[in-house]
């Protein structure tokens, strides 16, 4: 369990993960030695999985984000497998979630423009039988963030 001390120390580390250990423990009031061991504490636990650069998307000219809806009558072991492995292999593909009600699978990917999507589009179904693909290209990005609500 993590007391407030340590959801301050996530919260920042979620902010900038670059701030160095001093930043950190002089916004938390603790001295630099306690502060590295709970973040070290935070790690070993499993509560930091990993520090990432944040990229930016407009000057990648990544500016797309393609919501896709799939739907597939199959629903056994090694379709599973096929469709997983295609998501690993098809990098435009940043997000990937199995759902329920009406639609089977939501992923978002991010790409550069229509035509870009149409490529990954071919690659996708070419690699994985699915019953039904829709999508909806975001119109504008209202809110997005990677921080986790700590409370």
């Amino acid at each position: 369990m993590i007391d407030s001390i340590d959801k301050h120390i996530l919260q920042l580390l979620q902010q900038d993960a670059t701030l160095v250990v001093q930043e950190i423990a002089d916004r938390v009031n603790l001295t630099v030695s306690p502060c590295w061991r709970r973040i070290q504490n935070l790690e070993t636990k499993g509560y930091i999985e990993k520090r990432v650069a944040l990229l930016n998307r407009q000057q990648l000219e990544l500016g797309i984000d393609v919501f896709v809806f799939i739907k597939t009558n199959e629903h056994n072991d090694d379709w599973l497998e096929t469709f997983y492995q295609a998501l690993q292999v098809l990098p435009e593909v940043v997000e990937a979630y199995r759902m329920s009600g009406d639609v089977d699978y939501l992923l978002r990917v991010v790409v550069k423009d229509i035509e870009a999507y149409d490529r990954f589009y071919k690659r996708l179904v070419g690699r994985v039988r699915l019953s039904d693909v829709s999508s909806s290209f975001a119109m504008e990005r209202i809110k997005h963030t990677t921080a986790l609500p700590l409370g």
